[in-house]
């Protein structure tokens, strides 16, 4: 079996046929390609780039990284998967727990890693045994409580840290992020995030300028007068060069509150791998296995230099369904370019230097999307709340995840959080479900149903 490296040109080589998609084993002419592979680099930009910046991790490293896991992915899969791994944002809530127990950067990274592993794991056991171990384990009342507590479990951190840094800011770029995702179409609705952070740049500097320095909590957590825009670390930074590494710790405490992740990880990829597949006409359904397996081994080798967890992203699918333009040779492009960014630390300082309200307004919607996409499970697979088998566990976990709920064990150890409201979710539904009667068990639907669905003829 080949790599999935050779490219057939499509018809002239310009835009797809009437009706016809460029498949993954075809491609425009190179310059185009080139060109589609800087558009999906630019619709994974601010998502991309925020994650790192709130997990406290070196920019550049996570754009170099994500570069190395689009390279992996698409050999891993032979090229039959177009997709594009950026920095996952579903660790932000678990890197924010972990240094709230006095973890570092290490102790995140490590309890990424394991994380992955345990995906890598995973997505080998799909491709032995077939996807209904997933769907047994994790039916989608699960998946969706899981995802929807990660979410909203951040909400105290922009209510606590970035919204206080600066109210008005925050509020401004979040209007503008709002309005740019409902009111753009096409290609600039997928950069929505991208288009928020430049606004609540430039309302920065002009908020400095207008009004001068803020009085507020900083980038240290103190409350202190300073500029909203400090850009001092940009002039400092070199032109070229490579980002800083760490090798990761490992503590019990840390994986555990990062291990209920890996639940919304399986259901990103399957929503993934079936979107794509229905978009270019060819079931994906074999290679579910293989892009869980391959998702976990790029995390891993992230997150064992100091990098962080990668993941399929949503955004880049939205450009492919408004392109109609699928091929793997713009992945390969788009990994060039991620490793050229990766290579300049001024361009890592300017993403480090977004402000606190920036960074506040942006967080307002990012958070929220996150947790509602575990109502969209929901809706999608038409979960019934009104079957207490199904409200009982997802009210209790939920609350618990939301809401901190910790649970001593001994002197030593703790469970709480995101971790403990998995726990209940999890294991209360199956237990539940053995001692429930015949008439409250019903059918569930498959998770590969998917976390989203895109139309590739939505009018742009």
């Amino acid at each position: 079996m080949g790599l999935g490296v050779g490219w057939t040109l499509h018809g002239d080589g310009r835009t797809p046929a009437p009706g016809a998609v460029v498949k993954p084993d075809e491609r425009l002419s190179w310059p185009r390609t080139v060109g589609l592979g800087a558009q999906h680099v630019v619709a994974m930009f601010g998502a991309s780039f925020v994650a790192p910046v709130l997990m406290g991790l070196d920019p550049n490293l996570a754009i170099m990284m994500s570069g190395v896991a689009t390279v992996l992915f698409l050999l891993a899969t032979r090229g039959r998967i177009p997709s594009y791994l950026g920095c996952s944002l579903s660790f932000v809530g678990v890197a924010a727990a972990i240094r709230a127990q006095g973890g570092g950067s290490a102790a995140v990274t490590g309890a990424i890693l394991v994380v992955g592993g345990v995906l890598l794991l995973s997505g080998l056991a799909v491709r032995t045994f077939g996807a209904r171990i997933i769907h047994a384990a994790m039916p989608p009342v699960v998946t969706g409580a899981v995802v929807m507590l990660i979410g909203f479990n951040l909400a105290p951190v922009t209510a606590g840290t970035y919204w206080p840094a600066d109210q008005w800011t925050a509020l401004l770029t979040m209007l503008l992020t709002g309005a740019a995702v409902v009111c753009l179409r096409g290609f600039w609705s997928r950069i929505a995030i991208f288009l928020g952070l430049v606004f609540g740049y430039a309302v920065s500097w002009v908020f400095d300028r207008v009004f001068g320095k803020i009085h507020s909590i900083d980038g240290s957590g103190r409350v202190t007068d300073h500029w909203r825009l400090d850009l001092s670390g940009v002039a400092k930074a070199d032109w070229i060069g490579l980002p800083s590494l760490h090798g990761p710790t490992f503590h019990w405490s840390a994986v555990l509150v990062a291990l209920p992740v890996v639940i919304a990880l399986i259901a990103e990829n399957a929503g993934h791998v079936k979107a794509v597949g229905e978009m270019i006409g060819d079931p994906l359904d074999d290679q579910l296995g293989t892009a869980i397996a391959a998702d976990g081994a790029a995390t891993m080798i992230s997150t064992s230099v100091g990098g962080p967890a990668n993941t399929t992203y949503s955004e880049n699918i939205g450009v492919m369904a408004a392109t109609r333009v699928y091929s793997t040779a713009a992945y390969w492009a788009a990994a060039g370019f991620a490793l050229l960014f990766g290579l300049c630390p001024k361009f890592g300082a300017v993403v480090a230097a977004v402000p606190g309200g920036v960074l506040g307004g942006i967080t307002v919607i990012l958070y929220g999307m996150i947790g509602l996409l575990g109502a969209q499970i929901w809706v999608h697979n038409k979960v019934d709340l009104r079957n207490p088998l199904n409200l009982v566990p997802v009210a209790a976990g939920v609350i618990i995840g939301v809401g901190g709920v910790s649970l001593k064990i001994g002197h030593n150890f703790e469970l709480g959080g995101i971790a403990l409201g998995t726990i209940v979710v999890l294991l209360g539904y199956h237990v539940l479900r053995a001692l429930a009667p015949a008439h409250l068990k019903q059918q569930e639907p498959l998770l590969d149903a998917g976390t989203s669905e895109y139309d590739d003829e939505r009018p742009d």
